[in-house]
This record gives structure tokens, sequence and C-alpha cells, in this order.
């Protein structure tokens, strides 16, 4: 179907792996080494072993720190070096789990220890039962290794932040098209969208992407959450990737036909003494608000001739509280095509007699919507 009015993309301004950081992935980390140009910590036993000796005796100013081991702050600092580097040629990294948290699981990086928050994990390990919490699942982790890139170096800090799934976006995004259709499981559900895990052929969930509140239903949506839960199992359709942004824009009403753009056959039961083609004059309908300047607009424009009003109906549902434009894709006769106005549950049919093509009415629809307020 050609839509004669264009509809603003579905915002994914929300989505993004590398962008969607969770809080446990700014706390201090004490477990990192200081700098080589700090003075290292004492462990608690060295600290009570020297305040011990010093108040033996009876002068705590004399008390003698441990001799620093130089050759652990150097392989300290060449490894902050690498970590940086590694950031930047967006290496995959496969790094051992040695144990987790509440807030995501620590892995080990040559001398340095590194943090994955729980959002930054694969979906591939928490699909596996999504109804178990997310601090089980990374448990599970403990003693395995997986793939990550660096997504935050911060030695000042000592932050050290990977991604498993930076890493599972490099590895399979080339493995998805506009057009795709995949088995899904709804995540995180909002008000203004779903995301939901993507099913590879593998079996596992490797992707994430968003079905905006506008592609959820052919329904009139006010709040995503009243059609979607977390952990629905959900059927999708890719309809657009940004691979700059590492985001995937996804439709579950793109697999649904919309029931009136082909006819309103199926809305409207035609009477025995009504015909598909018959044309009803101005005063038997009552006109949609606003849809008698547009059709006054659309006689301005080059190639269309006559503008007719055709039946009207009303729907099951609301589609749009607003007035849309839709080309239907009837087969055009003797140089008319149809028109469908829709707002709220009424459905209009509009006849154009023009010599354009589809692409020249869709064209001149849009121009006569952005003269008309």
């Amino acid at each position: 179907m050609l839509a004669a009015s264009l509809k603003p993309a579905p915002s994914l301004a929300a989505f993004s792996p590398s962008a969607r950081r969770s809080p446990a992935a700014s706390v201090s980390f004490p477990f990192f080494p200081a700098r080589l140009n700090q003075r290292p910590l004492l462990s608690a036993a060295a600290t009570a072993e020297s305040t011990g000796a010093a108040a033996s005796q009876g002068d705590s100013s004399t008390a003698a720190a441990p001799p620093i081991d130089e050759a652990r702050l150097a392989q300290f600092a060449a490894d902050w070096e690498a970590a940086r580097a590694d950031k930047e040629q967006g290496k995959i990294l496969t790094l051992q789990v040695l144990k987790s948290n509440t807030g995501g699981v620590i892995v080990k990086y040559n001398s340095l220890q590194g943090f994955v928050p729980n959002p930054l994990l694969s979906p591939a390990h928490c699909c596996k039962d999504p109804k178990r919490p997310i601090q089980d699942v990374s448990k599970d982790l403990v003693g395995t290794s997986i793939s990550v890139k660096v997504s935050e170096v911060n030695e000042e800090e000592r932050k050290l932040v990977f991604s498993e799934k930076d890493a599972s976006w490099s590895t399979y995004s080339s493995q998805i098209k506009i057009g795709d259709i995949y088995d899904g499981i709804a995540s995180s559900v909002f008000h203004y969208g779903a995301f939901v895990h993507l099913r590879f052929p593998d079996g596992l969930y490797h992707l994430t992407g968003l079905v905006h509140i506008s592609e959820v239903s052919w329904d009139l949506v006010q709040d995503v959450q009243d059609f979607l839960n977390e952990g629905d199992a959900v059927k999708v359709i890719v309809i657009n990737i940004d691979m700059d942004k590492s985001r995937i824009a996804l439709s579950i009403r793109q697999l649904e036909e919309d029931p009136l753009l082909e006819t309103l056959d199926k809305v409207i039961p035609l009477e025995a003494d009504q015909s598909p083609d018959r044309i009803m004059s101005p005063s038997e309908v009552e006109l949609l608000p606003g849809l008698d300047g547009i059709c006054n607009e659309l006689l301005q424009e080059d190639g269309i001739t006559d503008v007719q009003f055709g039946r009207q109906a009303l729907e099951k549902r609301v589609v749009s509280q607003d007035l849309e434009l839709w080309l239907s894709n009837v087969p055009a006769k003797d140089n008319k095509f149809t028109l469908l106005a829709r707002a709220g549950r009424q459905v209009q049919e509009v006849y154009l007699t023009t010599s354009l093509d589809q692409e020249g009415i869709k064209k001149a629809v849009q121009r006569v919507l952005g003269r008309v307020p």
C-alpha cells in the first residue's frame, strides 16, 4: 500500500547497545590497581601490622610501608594503555568471568579486572529462561568466557567497562536486512515502544530492536504496555537498520494487512441496489472535517480534473484521530483512482479523475497536505 501522507520514522533514540548504560557501569571499582604515580593502597592486614609495630615503639610516624612492586605497576599501566587501544580499534575480546554481583559480572583483562553491567550482556543468556532474574543468569556465567568489546576506559577513576552487546552487534548485524522476519521475545516494554530480542537461526537471541508505538498495531495505541508484556513471544519484521548507531527498527503491524487499504467491501456490505462504482453526491454524505478543503486543493493540482466522494462507513476500531489519506491499491479504471480518507472510526472513499500515475498522485497529495493547515 502507498500511504499518501508520509509519517515520521519510528523514534529510536532510546536504543543503542553502547549507549544504554546501567548505573552500575559508573561505580568506582576498588579492585582496580592504582596508577603508576600513585602510592598503592595497603591491605587491611598490612595496615594492621604496621599500626601494631608503631604502637609498640611508641611512635606511629616510624611505621614503614611495604616496598612498591614497580614491575607490577608498570604492567598495570601497560594494560590500561592496551585497553584504550582495544577500544579505539573496536577489538572483540574473549575474557573470563571471575565473579558476579547484583549489577553485572567481573571479567579478567590481563592484570586488570573489568565490569560488564547486566544491560550490556548479550540477550542470548537471559532468553534461555526469560523469567529468571538477571542476577541468577549472571551467576551462571562465572567460570565461562564471553566475547566483549571495551566500552569505557577511565584510568583516573579506575573504571574499565565492557559490553557483550557491542560484540554481538559486530558479529551478527551483517546477517540482518530490511524485510527479514524474526521470532522475538519482548524484553523492556515502555509506553512509547518495546525492545524485542531477535532469535537467530542458531536458536539464540543475539540482537535487540525497537518496536515503536506506531508499529505495534493497526489499532490506535495509547500505551504499548496495554498490548505487550515483558516475556511475550512476538513475530516482527525489520523495517530499518542504522549501522552507525547500532539500532534496529521493528514492526509488528506490518506483518498484518491494513484492513482498509485494499477496499471498503469488507467494511461496507454492498446493498442489492448499490454497486461499487456508484458515486454519492456531497449532499448525501457528512464529510470528514477538513476533507472538503483538501479536495478543493487537489483540483488545483495539474493533472487532476475531478474529485468526487464515494461510500462512507464506521470502522470497528479507531485507527487514527487525525485525518489521513491513503491511496488504495484498487486498480484504476478510466483514469479514476480511489483514495481512502480516515479519521477516528470514519472511513470515506474519494475518487480522483486524473492523468497522473500512482506516484504522481502521491506527490500531489503530499503537496496539498503541506499547504492545508
